[in-house]
Order: C-alpha cells, then sequence, then structure tokens
C-alpha cells in the first residue's frame, strides 16, 4: 500500500481529500505539489502563482482537490476563504528567507486563530524548504522563529526539505495521516 493510500485510509478520505498548501511567496508551494502529482500529471515548468491554483489529481486511487494559494502579500487574504472542511494544512517556509520569517510568523498566526482552523483537527504539516541552499534554517531553528512549540491543539511537524528533489517531501506527507501525527514533532 503506498503513502497516499495510507493518507487517504487513515484520514478517511474514501475518494476525495482536501488539502489546503499555503506560504509566503517563493518559498516553493508548487514546486511541492508537482512533486507530489502523478508524474504524467505534473508540468516541467512552474511559475508564481498568482490568486490560487486548484489542482486535482488521483493517486492511488484517491482524488485530491490541492488548493496552491498565491504568498504574494495582495493575495494573502484569499486563504481564509478555503480553509472550511480542510482536511490537511501544508505550511511551506523558504528557509532561507531569514528576514521574512517573522511575515511566516504572522500569517500562521492569523491561520490557527480563524474560527475555521480552530474547530478542525487537520494537521498542520510545516516543510522548511529549499535545505540545499548553503545558511537555511534547519527544523529547530524554523520552530524557534515562528514559535511553533506553543501549538497545543493541532497536531504538527517541520520536516527539512527540497521541492525541487523531492528530498524530505515523501517523508513529510507520509506523517499526516492522524495515527502517525503527534504533536510537537521535529525532524
Amino acid at each position: 500500500m503506498g503513502f497516499f493510500s495510507m493518507i487517504s485510509n487513515a484520514i478517511g478520505w474514501s475518494k476525495k481529500g482536501r488539502v489546503l498548501v499555503i506560504g509566503l511567496d517563493n518559498s516553493g508551494k508548487t514546486t511541492l505539489i508537482h512533486h507530489l502529482k502523478p508524474k504524467k500529471a505534473a508540468t516541467f515548468e512552474v511559475t508564481p502563482t498568482v490568486g490560487f491554483q486548484v489542482e486535482e489529481f488521483s493517486k492511488n486511487n484517491v482524488n485530491f482537490t490541492v488548493y496552491d494559494m498565491s504568498g504574494q502579500g495582495r493575495y494573502r487574504n484569499l486563504w481564509e476563504h478555503y480553509y472550511s472542511d480542510v482536511e490537511a494544512i501544508i505550511f511551506v517556509l523558504d528557509s532561507t528567507d531569514r528576514l521574512r520569517m517573522c511575515v511566516a510568523k504572522e500569517e500562521l498566526d492569523q491561520l490557527l486563530a480563524h474560527e475555521e482552523i480552530k474547530k478542525t483537527a487537520a494537521p498542520i504539516v510545516f516543510f522548511a524548504n529549499k535545505r540545499d541552499v548553503a545558511g537555511s534554517m534547519g527544523p529547530d531553528e524554523c520552530t524557534e522563529e515562528l514559535g511553533l512549540d506553543r501549538i497545543r491543539d493541532k497536531a504538527w511537524s517541520i520536516w527539512p526539505s527540497n521541492a525541487l528533489s523531492g528530498e524530505g517531501v515523501d517523508a513529510g506527507i507520509e506523517w499526516l495521516p492522524p495515527k502517525n501525527c503527534k504533536k510537537n514533532k521535529k525532524k
């Protein structure tokens, strides 16, 4: 059984899973999604997302609907329109962008304070992306910068990743099934 089948069975997705992918602009959200998609559905050219993109694909007989939300400042207010009925949240961080980590923290705080997110048990997986770049922050440093240890009402995990090569992406996604989710897990 593949990891997407395990995710779908564990979360209770019978035929459709709703995943929200967010993060600041240039963090690697779309590249990460392209790594997840079946190779025949993936495109090789990645351009910045304007507004949002809905990616639908099937993997292991499960239909996924992935909302790829633009991280540009003028579009971040759109994120909250997709919070209802979300079954998992992927928050992609540019681990090389130390200056904007405080902006990522503000967006995370707004996400966690939103009523739709408060009432869901959707786990959050964070990807400390671009780990292949010299000087990038590791999961522990990102955890400290974002104050992730204060999240007590949701299962969360943070994983080092390189969305271009796929390194770390599958491991983070495999963590998502609730039976595997443990609060405050850092890799």
